[in-house]
């Protein structure tokens, strides 16, 4: 077996270990760690792939991003909502915009999901796990300005800044560790050691999504990234700052949810209407289309 192969198994079976799946026709790569003969040639492959390896690969960073988005739900302030009828809109209204993003997929898909919280928050998690909460979405007046909390949080994934937030001290013994446990058996000691690591990766994201916030610099980009993504989608980029002063309206700087972790909207207008400005002028949409987008909208969220 080559040392490329090796390497891809190594990854594989990191998948399926973190997943819990360990029994996926995995016996060459687990008879290769217990055999002395073949031992060395899959460490020697697993160095190969450690020192190639300078991030986290697309997989890696769906399950580490699923499990945050686990993480979040069953936080008791963020619990999904059994709403189905939002579930499809939103949905079909991100994967529009997804679309027409700079990551139109991701390894696992796009995923939208309402929060039944009473909180004002939205969180965009690695691979692609956008959750608003009821509370932010009732703050859209129209498809276009739910179109732009959805490119928000969209943005925040392209941009990988939940990612972006692992300590690099825990990046490395995360990459490390993968290699290790690519080519040992689930339940093992350094499997398990794997899942503790992953577990602090995941744990970094959580804080800073959840606890922290992001700074004022990683709010304006994904703002701007946000405004050209709903203009590239054909909605209106103004939609966010009408966004944006609704919520001002509400601001406490002591406030929950995201007034704890989140710069002054009336920071990040200013900024976001001068991206605007550069951009060039949506094209006028029809009067028909506009009444479908807000029959649409009004027929999902009629009822939060």
């Amino acid at each position: 077996m080559k040392r490329t192969a090796l390497g891809a198994l190594a990854v594989l079976l990191l998948t399926l270990v973190i997943v819990g799946c360990s029994s996926f026709g995995l016996g060459d790569v687990v008879s290769a760690a217990f055999d002395p003969n073949k031992r060395a040639a899959v460490q020697e492959a697993a160095n190969d792939t450690q020192k190639a390896q300078e991030d986290f690969t697309p997989d890696q960073e769906y399950y580490i991003g699923r499990t945050v988005a686990a993480t979040i739900m069953s936080d008791p302030r963020y619990p999904a909502s059994p709403n189905q009828s939002v579930r499809e809109y939103l949905n079909l209204l991100g994967l529009s915009l997804a679309w027409a993003s700079d990551v139109p997929e991701t390894f696992g898909g796009w995923h939208f999901q309402e929060l039944d919280s009473r909180e004002i928050n939205a969180f965009g998690a690695p691979g692609g796990f956008v959750m608003v909460s009821r509370e932010l979405l009732r703050q859209a007046k129209s498809e276009d300005e739910a179109a732009a909390i959805l490119a928000h949080e969209i943005s925040h994934v392209v941009l990988r800044h939940g990612m972006a937030a692992i300590d690099k001290a825990r990046k490395t013994a995360a990459l490390t560790s993968i290699v290790k446990a690519g080519v040992l058996v689930a339940g093992s000691s350094e499997a398990q050691k794997l899942t503790a690591t992953f577990g602090d990766v995941v744990g970094d994201i959580v804080k800073t999504m959840v606890n922290k916030g992001y700074s004022r610099d990683l709010e304006i980009q994904a703002d701007a990234t946000a405004a050209v993504l709903l203009q590239r989608a054909g909605y209106d980029p103004a939609a966010l700052v009408r966004v944006l002063q609704t919520m001002q309206a509400s601001w406490k700087t002591d406030g929950p949810g995201f007034m704890k972790t989140h710069p002054s909207p009336a920071d990040r207008i200013a900024a976001v209407q001068q991206v605007i400005a550069g951009l060039p002028p949506v094209a006028a949409v029809p009067a028909a289309a506009l009444a479908a987008r807000q029959a649409r909208f009004k027929a999902a969220f009629g009822k939060l």
